[in-house]
C-alpha cells in the first residue's frame, strides 16, 4: 500500500504545521504514548485517517486500515498532498511520481458502496446475489444469460472486484453491481423478499476457524428473509466437511426444503472448479428453497449518542479488555487525544464473527462516530447501546 518514509518532525511540530493545512487536515489526534498520530483527512468528497507513525530512522505517513479509502488514487494523492503541506523531508516513497490512472474499481458506475443499498430499490424484475465471485466467470455468464435480472456480486478480495469491473466494461454488461464488502453484513441491510437467488460457490472452508465461514445459522436466517417465495440459496463446494456442515445448518429451520446433487455439471466452470475437476475431487451442490415470504424489515437503527459529551471520568474508566454481551462485544482498542476536552477512541465491536472497527469522536458537547456510522446490523446496534451506556457511566440511558 502507498506510504512515504520521512524525517521525524515530532508530534508537536506536526500539529502546528497541520493548523496551516485546514483545506485537507481537519484535526490531528495523538496516541497516549505519542508514538503515532491520526490525521483526519477530507479529500475529494471522502473522509478518512492517515497515520503518522514514528519508526526507526524517521517516520511513516501511510493509510489507516480502519478508514482507508478504497480509491487507491485518492489515497496516494492525499499522502502526497499532506507531505507537501506539512513540509516533510521524504527519505523514500513507493508512490509513483506520475499521476496514476483511476482504477476501474472506482471509476465504474457499477461499483457500489454498501450505503447505496439502504432502502434499495431497482427497476430490474429480479435480483440475484453471488457471494465471493472470485474470477467472476459464473456471475458474468449469469448476467449475459439473464439481462432482465440484476446481479449483485460481493467480494472482499479487492483485486477480484477490480477485475470483474474491467470485464463488465469490456463485455458491455448493464446488470451487475460490484460490492467490495462482507456478505454477512450486507444481507442485513437489504429489504425482505427482494432476491430470487443467492449463490455461494466454493467458499473458503475455514476448517480450523469455522466461525469465519460464510454459511451459518445467522446467514441462513438473513438469506431466507431477503429471498422471495421460491427463491433459492445455492451452495457449491468441493469440501466434504463444508458440505456436511452446511447440510446441518440448512436443516435447522422448522420447515425447510432442499435439494442435493453430487458432481453435477454447470454450463460455466469457475477457475477453482476447473482445478478441483483436474484433481478428480467431488463437487457438492446443496440448494435450499424459500417456501414463504417474510415480514418486511421495519426496524430502523439509530447510532446516535444523544447529548452525550466529554467528561473527565470517561478516559479513566475506559476498560482495557473486551466487554462481552449477548451476541455482541465491544473493545476500546486505543485512545487518541485531540485537545484538553476532545478525544478519539478506536473501537472494535459488533458480532464476534464479523466485527466492525470504528472511531468514536468525543468533544465537549457531542459524541459521534467518525468519519462514518456503522452498518445497521442487530449486533452493531446492541454493541452501540452498550457503548453508550458505558460512556454514560452505566447509569443513564437516552
Amino acid at each position: 500500500m502507498p506510504h512515504i518514509r520521512c524525517d521525524d518532525i515530532g508530534i508537536d511540530t506536526l500539529k502546528k504545521r497541520a493548523k496551516c493545512a485546514k483545506e485537507i487536515i481537519q484535526f490531528i489526534a495523538t496516541s497516549s504514548n505519542r508514538d503515532e498520530a491520526l490525521l483526519a483527512i477530507e479529500y475529494k468528497d471522502d473522509r478518512f485517517f492517515l497515520l503518522y507513525k514514528k519508526v526507526k530512522n524517521g517516520a511513516l505517513l501511510k493509510y489507516d486500515k480502519a478508514t482507508r479509502p478504497l480509491n487507491l488514487t485518492t489515497l496516494k494523492e492525499s499522502i502526497e498532498f499532506c507531505a507537501q503541506v506539512l513540509s516533510l523531508d521524504i527519505i523514500e516513497s513507493n508512490i509513483e511520481n506520475k499521476k496514476a490512472k483511476p482504477s476501474p474499481l472506482f471509476a465504474s458506475d457499477y461499483y457500489k458502496k454498501i450505503e447505496d443499498f439502504i432502502d434499495f430499490k431497482t427497476s430490474f424484475k429480479e435480483i440475484a446475489i453471488e457471494v465471493g465471485f472470485g474470477s467472476g466467470r459464473h456471475i458474468l455468464y449469469q448476467a449475459k444469460s439473464n439481462p432482465q435480472k440484476l446481479f449483485i456480486g460481493l467480494e472482499i478480495h479487492t483485486p477480484s472486484a477490480s477485475q470483474l469491473l474491467k470485464q463488465i466494461e469490456i463485455q458491455g454488461l448493464k446488470n451487475i453491481f460490484v460490492v467490495n464488502y462482507d456478505a454477512r453484513l450486507f444481507l442485513e441491510i437489504l429489504p425482505s423478499n427482494i432476491c430470487a437467488n443467492i449463490y455461494v460457490h466454493f467458499p473458503v472452508p475455514w476448517d480450523k476457524k469455522p466461525h469465519r465461514r460464510v454459511i451459518s445459522k445467522d446467514f441462513l436466517q438473513e438469506s431466507l428473509r431477503v429471498l422471495k417465495k421460491e427463491g433459492t440459496l445455492e451452495l457449491r463446494t468441493d469440501s466434504q466437511k463444508y458440505y456436511e456442515y452446511a447440510l446441518e445448518v440448512f436443516s435447522m429451520p422448522n420447515r425447510c426444503r432442499f435439494e442435493i446433487k453430487k458432481n453435477h455439471t454447470l454450463p460455466i466452470v469457475s477457475k477453482y472448479e476447473a482445478r478441483w475437476l483436474r484433481q478428480e475431487k467431488n463437487i457438492y451442490d446443496l440448494t435450499l428453497f424459500c417456501d414463504e415470504n417474510s415480514k418486511e424489515k421495519k426496524s430502523l437503527y439509530s447510532f446516535s449518542f444523544c447529548d452525550l459529551g466529554y467528561n473527565k471520568n470517561m478516559i479513566e474508566n475506559l476498560p482495557s479488555k473486551p466487554q462481552v454481551g449477548d451476541g455482541f462485544f465491544f473493545h476500546f482498542e486505543r485512545l487518541y487525544m485531540i485537545d484538553e476536552d476532545m478525544f478519539l477512541i478506536k473501537c472494535a465491536f459488533g458480532d464476534f464473527a464479523k466485527p466492525e472497527q470504528k472511531y468514536i469522536l468525543i468533544s465537549k458537547d457531542k459524541c459521534t462516530y467518525y468519519p462514518y456510522e456503522p452498518i445497521g446490523s442487530h449486533s452493531n446496534m446492541s454493541a452501540h447501546n452498550a457503548i453508550k451506556e458505558f460512556l454514560n457511566g452505566k447509569c443513564h440511558s437516552c
